[in-house]
């Protein structure tokens, strides 16, 4: 069944390439950007593909009458996409980046979806909420501490909003996405070089380079986005599926061993 889908963060990533996926799939798809700069190039692409299903708008979620001008169209599913991160070590990093990464992972997909599940219970609408977790929202390495912490908050506000709603007919669910080459996480751990000093943190700047470089340089630090793609295509559409949503198996194999080992850890 065709469905019309609301998604944050599609100007780039995995919100582009699933939007003109689903579109593909013959879903009616609004796909919002987070810049003024992003909406015009995507309409030409999406035009240029021949896919007159796809609607793209800017959709800031710091900009509170770009998500009151959103939570009033109407959609079956809306997918929580958007999202930041900010890296480096916890003990050090500046905590107004900490209330940053809160507020665009957590905080204001918090408020849309608020606006959007309100209106779908007042008018008996049984809709689906998708949000993108990572990986990172099953564990916390370490460096990555202040990003991962927002998916562990988003996993937890998903869980109780998957119970709050059941209720009404709306269905949550999450996606956790392994370290996919898109850019994302290459960016993030770009952004504590901004603010890393060596003459002032007691971390310095070539050994978090070093590490970041070496996870990136193993397989699953650098893996193709497209098999990840290609799920969110099948997941956010369902109406039936997993709450949880971990690709691939060997991240999903990996996280359920490391939480039974968390059982056993020792300070």
């Amino acid at each position: 069944m065709s469905k019309t889908i609301l998604i944050t963060g599609a100007g780039s990533g995995f919100g582009k390439g699933a939007a003109i996926g689903m579109a593909r799939n013959g879903h009616s798809i609004i796909a919002t950007t987070h810049v003024s700069s992003q909406v015009t190039p995507l309409r030409e692409e999406v035009a240029a593909l021949g896919l007159k299903n796809v609607r793209v708008e800017r959709l800031d979620l710091t900009d509170p009458y770009d998500i009151k001008q959103a939570q009033g169209w109407d959609f079956d599913v809306l997918w929580n996409n958007a999202g930041m991160g900010e890296a480096g070590p916890v003990w050090e990093i500046p905590i107004e980046l900490v209330r940053k990464n809160y507020e665009v992972n957590v905080f204001l997909p918090l408020v849309l979806t608020q606006g959007v599940v309100q209106r779908w219970v007042r008018e008996g609408k049984k809709g689906k909420v998708v949000f993108t977790s990572s990986m990172g929202g099953l564990f916390t390495p370490a460096n990555w501490g202040t990003y991962v912490s927002t998916k562990h908050a988003l996993e937890s506000i998903a869980e109780a909003l998957q119970q709050e709603l059941a209720p009404y007919g709306i269905k949550i669910q999450t996606i956790n996405p392994g370290a996919y080459y898109t850019g994302y996480n290459e960016t993030m751990a770009d952004n504590p070089f901004r603010w890393l000093d060596d003459s002032k943190n007691f971390t310095k700047r070539a050994d978090l380079r070093k590490g970041f470089d070496d996870f990136f340089a193993t397989p699953e630090g650098k893996m193709d986005p497209k098999e990840m793609i290609d799920r969110m295509i099948e997941v956010v559409p369902a109406d039936t599926g997993r709450f949880r949503n971990v690709v691939p198996k060997i991240i999903e194999d990996m996280l359920k061993e490391h939480q039974l080992r968390a059982w056993e850890n020792q300070i």
